[in-house]
């Protein structure tokens, strides 16, 4: 069983959050995407990026060109989001609408990653979650393209999770009303890949074939 990550008190809904790596770990692994915030000069800013989570830490990527990795980079404090959307809670009053969701928000600063194996199997994690087992189909990361990329980890011991689940919570006079109310499922799903030009009379590898 993984140890407990450190508790961070919500200032609102703290009935929803959850301080445990079983109930946080789930939702990294899904998420494609996270948006890393922080702040420069009293300027916010606000980046959307893909990631992936390796035992007790996440790590991104990008270019050692990139403005907002070399600012990251530094060690300022960061504050990283990531929420998946279940369904829509349609209820009888607009007011009570509401989403099924779930949410890591974590409090970190970035560890530059500078083992080239580590840097390397970074690449492969992230690479196998976003196309599942596509790592070894692709052609092998060269030590340029290696050099060329900045890897960043973050420490998952400040995280917490909000999330919530159910049909509406409708007011209590409201309940008797003839309007409808429930859920609307949402999904986010890879579907048939589509092949390029250059691919068309390729056979479609076994690892997208069953996606």
């Amino acid at each position: 069983m993984s140890a407990p990550l450190s508790h961070l008190v919500p200032s609102r809904s703290a009935k929803k959050a959850r301080f445990d790596a079983e109930s946080i770990y789930p939702i990294l692994d899904e998420a494609l995407f996270c948006t890393i915030s922080y702040s420069i000069d009293n300027k916010p800013f606000s980046i959307p990026t893909s990631f992936v989570r390796y035992e007790d830490k996440i790590y991104i990527h990008g270019s050692v060109g990139s403005h907002f990795i070399r600012q990251i980079a530094t060690g300022i404090p960061v504050c990283i989001t990531v929420m998946l959307v279940d369904s829509l809670v349609v209820a009888k009053s607009a007011f009570s609408h509401s989403v099924n969701y779930r949410s890591v928000v974590i409090f970190a600063t970035a560890e530059v990653v500078e083992d080239y194996d580590q840097k390397l199997a970074s690449f492969e994690w992230l690479t196998n979650k976003v196309v599942p087992n596509s790592w070894e189909y692709l052609r092998p990361v060269k030590p340029g393209e290696v050099k060329k990329t900045t890897a960043l980890a973050f420490s998952l011991e400040e995280a917490s999770l909000k999330a919530r689940s159910g049909m509406p919570n409708d007011e209590e006079e409201d309940l008797g009303l003839p309007i409808w109310s429930g859920l609307i499922p949402l999904s986010n799903k890879r579907l048939t890949p589509v092949s390029d030009e250059l691919s068309e009379n390729i056979p479609l590898p076994a690892h997208l074939q069953h996606l």
